[in-house]
């Protein structure tokens, strides 16, 4: 246990305020003191500093960056669950899989492309991919070859977690849709694992989005549900309008149900149905 003579004073929690932000662009308010001592303590024992400002200096020494990942970790909340929030999933399923199978049957596209950004530990991609191979299924027109489904994630632990694709009984519990879990999981000692062949139709890679997105293939589809609302105004604008430029000019783009891009960017048509709410480009 950490020692009240280690505990994080004021000048500490800036810096390490400071860093995470840099790092990653979580803004971290004055009123969590907290938050940073508590999520960052098992880090400073396990690194035998003696203060949190020793702390923060191997982090900024580290030339591996291996700390500062194991910092991103802990401060970020890889709080998912499958199908989160049902409307987003209703639009997907009702509007955008057919409008995309049309697409691909008649020729207009030969592959959809789609980017899960912040997906943690890969509910949402591989909510997608359950929901495209019902539709497939009963479409025998369209293979999962048509459709490249990418994840990514700052945190390298939620990323192991999403290529393993495997969850214990409390994750599988949150969200999963009836039937699912039977026809998509094989399990094992308490673990659900996702079927090869779902797991297969999703990439995943490690992506800051402060990063240049030059990396990031131009979508048909771009999730980035849930991150924003951590993240500075100033960086919110620079984010919407780095996605708006991965968007094709006939994609989508969802952000979360208690998110808005009033004040960010005009770049963007909100769209509504059964009261749910997408985006996609203004022409």
């Amino acid at each position: 246990m950490l020692s009240s003579k280690i505990a994080i004073n004021r000048e500490e929690f800036v810096l390490l305020r400071e860093y995470i932000q840099q790092e990653c662009g979580i803004v971290v308010g004055d009123e969590k003191v907290y938050l940073i001592e508590s999520r960052l303590a098992r880090l400073v024992v396990e690194t035998g500093s003696s203060s949190f400002k020793e702390f923060y200096l191997k982090a900024k020494s580290d030339i591996t960056k291996k700390l500062r990942d194991k910092i991103v970790d802990a401060m970020t909340t890889n709080e998912t669950l499958w199908f989160r929030d049902m409307k987003p999933w209703t639009i997907i399923k009702e509007i955008l899989i057919p409008k995309f199978f049309d697409d691909l049957k008649s020729g207009r596209k030969q592959k959809i492309t789609v980017w899960s950004a912040a997906c943690s530990t890969g509910q949402e991609p591989y909510s997608l991919a359950m929901l495209l191979d019902e539709a497939m299924r009963k479409d025998p027109r369209i293979n999962k070859n048509q459709f490249s489904i990418l994840g990514t994630d700052i945190s390298p632990s939620a990323l192991y977690m999403a290529i393993s694709g495997r969850y214990n009984t409390i994750a599988m519990s949150r969200g999963m849709l009836p039937g699912y879990k039977e026809r998509y999981f094989i399990d094992q000692d308490g673990v659900s694992e996702i079927k090869p062949e779902i797991k297969e139709m999703v990439v995943y890679k490690q992506f800051n989005l402060q990063h240049d997105f030059a990396k990031i293939p131009s979508c048909d589809l771009i999730f980035c549900r849930n991150v924003a609302i951590y993240f500075s105004p100033e960086f919110k604008k620079e984010l919407f309008k780095k996605i708006h430029a991965k968007l094709y000019s006939d994609g989508y783009f969802f952000i979360g149900s208690t998110e808005s891009l009033i004040g960010y960017s005009t770049d963007y048509e909100q769209l509504e149905y059964q009261k749910g709410v997408y985006y996609k480009p203004k022409k």
